[in-house]
């Protein structure tokens, strides 16, 4: 008997707080969020990137060097976004941040056909990005975004005025790229987090011709190349 009084006050209580339950479930957070005209946030992330490159004529008409390979780098971003809304479906985004980026290149040594050097490329970049970012409906706290986008790019340790008789390569310190990429939207009582990943391409070719160096003749165009995983924080 004990036994059955258990079993019919255990679901009494699952009927009375059930419908409470599944209220709490379907609370929805920041609910006025999507009629703010603008609002701000955080962002930070990691970078893997490398250089695309394509050899000049002479590469393949010199005994000079045999191989000229990009590698990946890590690196990291933080910034600060600003958010405009044009309509219901789409953002106008703004997110000034800094990237420090590092990418490699491995090559034989001129004079050393058998050993590979492997050099490493720092960059600190004043990364500027202008995007669009489309979205899904909002389905209680949860939403789903795309963005597409361009990019200004300066790079503060850029060499190409460097008179060190060490480099190996120069490059140029600005760079425009495109931007594609998506995320998801997760919303709490006060800040909804973002994560995002994108795909980000430089355009303008980065290296600057200094004939006294012999890589330099050996290629005829660097662009960049950058997978970002990153962080919104966003009020």
């Amino acid at each position: 008997m004990r036994r059955y009084l258990k079993i019919i006050i255990t679901a009494l209580l699952c009927l009375l707080f059930l419908p409470e339950l599944k209220a709490q479930v379907h609370i929805v957070n920041m609910e006025d969020h999507d009629d703010k005209a603008y609002y701000f946030g955080l962002t930070f992330g990691f970078n893997q990137s490398r250089y695309r490159i394509k050899n000049s004529a002479a590469f393949a008409n010199t005994d000079t060097f045999f191989n000229i390979q990009p590698r990946w780098g890590s690196g990291f971003n933080l910034g600060i976004m600003g958010n405009l809304k044009l309509n219901k479906h789409v953002d106008l985004r703004l997110i000034p941040s800094i990237s420090f980026v590092e990418k490699g290149l491995s090559f034989n040594q001129p004079n050393k056909p058998n050993e590979i050097a492997d050099k490493r490329i720092e960059s600190i970049f004043v990364h500027l990005p202008l995007q669009f970012k489309f979205k899904s409906d909002r389905l209680h706290n949860f939403r789903f975004y795309g963005i597409a986008g361009g990019k200004l790019d300066f790079d503060m340790a850029a060499n190409a005025n460097s008179r060190k008789k060490d480099e190996f390569l120069k490059f140029k310190p600005m760079d425009l790229g495109i931007e594609l990429g998506f995320g998801l939207e997760f919303y709490y009582p006060n800040f909804i987090f973002s994560p995002e990943i994108k795909l980000s391409e430089g355009l303008m070719n980065q290296i600057y011709i200094d004939r006294s160096l012999p890589l330099t003749n050996a290629i005829d165009q660097i662009r960049t190349r950058s997978i970002v995983f990153s962080i919104h924080l966003e009020g």
